[in-house]
């Protein structure tokens, strides 16, 4: 798997989960009191200090905290960091919650591409994976176990009827095309941080499926279980470390409740450490029954959705928009690859007009030029599926490192067995539009917009760094 990625982009060190920059600050706010002196700050041999005042007086003075909301509001980075304080975000906290007297029900939400490197590790079906997945959590306090291609439904269903409302008011409105697809948080933070607001006006609204299945968890089926949101504990495993930082927006906080939408965000690479250190093997785990409600399952099989391992966004809304738009039915989509397997387009033609002119981009090297187009104004895309990680999600940093082959051959390994499921339609799916009509009363409505869309914005860049005045 891909570490520090892009290389070929030399933009201030970007990667996809870089340290703190010299522009990674958080402003402290000193109070200043009448009448006294200066003082001076004394550092202990333990790593504490204090501050000593001219009259010989000290107090003990706090650390600083750097939070995820800190790293939100700070232009310094790119994108997350590992190595940044994130005390909520580890399955140390994962077991504190889960413990009895927490009286907390505990819900984990499991994406497909962690899924499949996790069968690649243990060379496991991606079935039996998820089986045994859900076994060793609920050998460990957690309660139930579901899977985001469930809640991805919702997000390809809203992306594909966003699409088709922008582009039949392109022209009359200055709603903003190409539309940019919205699932992945490390592009997102490079959007608001480094464009702001000329790029955000293409960017879809519609939520990832980790913040649906938030929304779905902390609402229906918190209403469901007879609970308040604040008392599920809900926690999504990510291929990517940025799914912390997008978990930590304001706007997926219910100030009401005062709780968020997913409380934890634990990466494959994470799983696979917390396996280790019980000493458990996942083969050796014996297997549990998947628990179907919010999962896509069918009898004992796994379903999911066609278009690759980022989630099918181009395919799913190329399909929907060449029926709904000019009443064309797309069978088979063939990817056009441009100067790297990274960037690939996808056109509907008829009578030798293009109808539609779709692309996806993965990898900053290839958002950069991207974005460079657009502010040219020589895009002539319709709709990108962007991407940060390159190969997309499947790819991302927070998935298992390759030991014995080769990162190209896990890759490929990892791929083949997210391919093995099954792929649906969810605009075909009854259980999904039964779920339009009880959890959002209507897809047009203000319920289904509020819990299925969300808004982005800019980043003030902030005069820091080297010429710091302490």
């Amino acid at each position: 798997m891909a570490s520090p990625f892009s290389g070929a982009l030399q933009l201030t060190d970007l990667d996809d989960f870089i340290g703190p920059s010299q522009d990674c600050i958080k402003p402290m706010k000193v109070e200043k009191k009448l009448g006294k002196g200066t003082a001076k700050i004394q550092i202990e041999d333990d790593g504490t200090y204090f501050q000593v005042n001219q009259d010989g007086g000290s107090r003990k003075l706090e650390k600083a905290q750097i939070s995820l909301n800190d790293c939100l509001a700070c232009s310094g980075c790119i994108t997350s960091a590992e190595s940044v304080l994130i005390t909520q975000q580890s399955h140390e906290e994962l077991y504190k919650t889960a413990e009895p007297s927490q009286q907390k029900l505990v819900v984990i939400s499991v994406s497909p591409q962690s899924r499949a490197s996790l069968a690649a590790r243990f060379q496991l079906t991606p079935l039996d994976t998820a089986k045994k997945l859900t076994a060793f959590f609920k050998n460990r306090g957690v309660h139930f176990v579901f899977d985001t291609t469930f809640s991805r439904n919702f997000s390809l269903l809203e992306s594909q009827r966003e699409f088709v409302q922008r582009f039949r008011r392109r022209t009359e409105s200055k709603q903003a095309l190409p539309m940019l697809a919205s699932a992945c948080p490390g592009w997102i933070c490079y959007a608001e941080k480094t464009h702001g607001s000329f790029i955000i006006p293409y960017i879809s609204t519609a939520k990832s499926p980790q913040q649906v299945m938030g929304s779905l968890i902390k609402d229906h089926f918190a209403q469901q279980q007879h609970l308040t949101p604040d008392k599920i504990y809900h926690v999504t495993v990510m291929p990517c470390y940025d799914k912390k930082l997008e978990a930590s927006r304001p706007g997926f906080f219910n100030q009401e409740y005062q709780t968020r939408d997913v409380d934890c965000v634990i990466t494959t690479g994470e799983i696979l450490r917390l396996l280790e250190q019980e000493g458990v093997c996942l083969s050796d785990v014996d297997p549990a029954p998947l628990d179907a409600e919010f999962s896509c399952v069918s009898g004992e099989e796994l379903l999911g959705h066609q278009g690759g391992g980022s989630g099918g966004y181009l395919e799913h809304i190329f399909r929907y928009a060449a029926q709904e738009l000019f009443g064309i039915q797309v069978d088979g989509i063939t990817y056009k690859p441009l100067k790297n397997k990274d960037f690939q387009e996808v056109t509907l033609e008829k009578d030798g007009t293009v109808l539609l002119h779709f692309a996806l981009a993965y990898g900053f090297r290839n958002i950069q030029n991207l974005v460079q187009k657009l502010k040219r104004g020589k895009s002539p895309y319709h709709y990108v599926e962007v991407m940060a990680c390159p190969s997309g999600c499947l790819n991302g940093g927070g998935q298992i490192k390759a030991e014995a082959l080769s990162s190209k051959d896990l890759l490929q390994q990892v791929e083949k067995l997210y391919e093995m499921v099954r792929a649906v339609i969810p605009e075909t799916s009854p259980e999904i539009k039964e779920l339009y009509e009880q959890w959002l009363k209507g897809e047009d409505s203000k319920e289904a917009e509020k819990a299925l869309h969300t808004q982005y914005q800019a980043v003030e860049k902030m005069n820091s760094g080297f010429n710091i005045k302490w």
